[in-house]
């Protein structure tokens, strides 16, 4: 995750998201570096539109948010559910319960 936010840190600040870069960022935070992930990153990112990917991304919540509300029949079972109530058992009973566990 944090390699992530530098390189949208990179981009908000305007500079170009390299391998360089990504690394004195993270570096600068004090996150020890694998050089494997930053070169996976950088090779990810190269020809993507940031701002147009954040975009999309910002929108997708609001679309997936749309579908929950079409789930108002599983709503209704848990109420059923809900109304199914075990019996009550009085404080006596209970602890005669709790003494079989110790013999």
């Amino acid at each position: 995750m944090e390699y992530v936010y530098a390189a949208m840190l990179l981009h908000s600040a305007g500079k170009k998201v390299s391998e360089d870069a990504v690394t004195k960022v993270l570096k600068a935070a004090d996150v020890s570096v694998e050089a494997t992930r930053v070169k996976a990153l950088a090779a990810a990112l190269e020809g993507v539109n940031i701002d147009e990917a954040i975009a999309t991304a910002i929108a997708a919540p609001a679309a997936a948010a749309q579908p929950a509300h079409a789930a108002g029949p599983a709503k209704t079972e848990d109420k059923k559910k809900e109304e199914k109530k075990e019996p009550e058992v009085s404080e006596d009973e209970a602890a005669a319960g709790l003494g079989a566990l110790f013999g």
